[in-house]
């Protein structure tokens, strides 16, 4: 039986408000040769829900899964700024308060957004980024084909209290224990937050964020998804030609939740040490 490379779950200050995570893996043996890495989950995940990519990343990495805020038990209240550009600050400030000196970060989805815009705005410290699936609508573009509803009527729901048949009307392809799971902390994501998050997705820019990014990227992608289509990754290419394109054939948006050893497999040795 493996062991987990889950340590503790700890909450830390950084850009004014309280931000929750999970480590796994910690910096010792040949973790400590290797950067550490930030994993930023979506639109409403959880840290916990990321759990099990959480154990795989630990056994090589010292890997930190954060709370986004909003979500979680990080920070969240109707007053809190819930912009992309409060959520960077957040990645960056978190960095800098652990006293990582080196890291990469993991971005699902909207934490690719995040991890795209903190790069942008300057993360010191930060070395590569995995970037899982991003939305990429924005102004002018083609909006994001989920719909507001989705997340919306879920978490209201969860916070009524639901069980794993509930979120199965949901997401019908997951298997029980990733349906009790969202169960039992999608009522964690403060609407507001998703909402904004959500709006974000529309009227933020992230195509004039790319040409920016300085370090080494791997843009993992969906086969089966209607996220990012062939076109966008062309486009994504043309614009920074650091950017590594990887897919998962089998794969939905969800991709971990799809197809866990494709998503592991894509990483290959991007990081340092492959995950498989």
């Amino acid at each position: 039986m493996t062991m987990s490379s889950f340590l503790y779950g700890a909450n830390v200050r950084a850009n004014g408000i309280r931000q929750h995570y999970l480590h796994y893996g910690g910096a010792t043996g040949a973790r400590a040769t290797r950067d550490a890495l930030i994993v930023l989950p979506g639109i409403t995940s959880p840290a916990v829900t990321w759990g099990f990519v959480g154990e795989r990343l630990g056994e090589q990495f010292d890997t930190y899964v954060l709370d986004i805020r909003g979500r979680g038990l990080s920070e969240a209240h109707d007053a809190l700024d819930y912009s992309l550009d409060a959520q960077a600050a957040d990645a960056i400030a978190f960095a800098v308060a652990l006293g990582l000196e080196r890291y990469a970060f993991v971005g699902h989805s909207m934490g690719a957004r995040i991890a795209i815009r903190a790069a942008r705005l300057g993360a010191p410290g930060l070395t590569r980024m995995v970037l899982i699936d991003p939305p990429v609508s924005g102004p002018g573009r083609r909006a994001y084909p989920a719909k507001l509803a989705w997340y919306v009527d879920s978490i209201r729901l969860c916070s009524a209290g639901a069980d794993l048949d509930a979120m199965r009307t949901f997401c019908p392809s997951w298997t029980d224990e990733q349906l009790r799971l969202r169960a039992e902390w999608l009522h964690t994501c403060n609407e507001r937050a998703v909402r904004a998050s959500f709006d974000g997705f529309q009227t933020d820019d992230i195509h004039a964020d790319i040409p920016a990014i300085e370090v080494p990227s791997l843009l993992i992608v969906a086969g089966r998804g209607d996220v990012v289509g062939a076109g966008d990754i062309e486009e994504i290419s043309a614009l920074n030609r650091r950017v590594e394109i990887a897919r998962v054939p089998e794969a939905g948006h969800m991709i971990p939740w799809d197809d866990e050893a494709g998503f592991h497999a894509a990483f290959g040795t991007f990081l340092g040490a492959p995950l498989v």
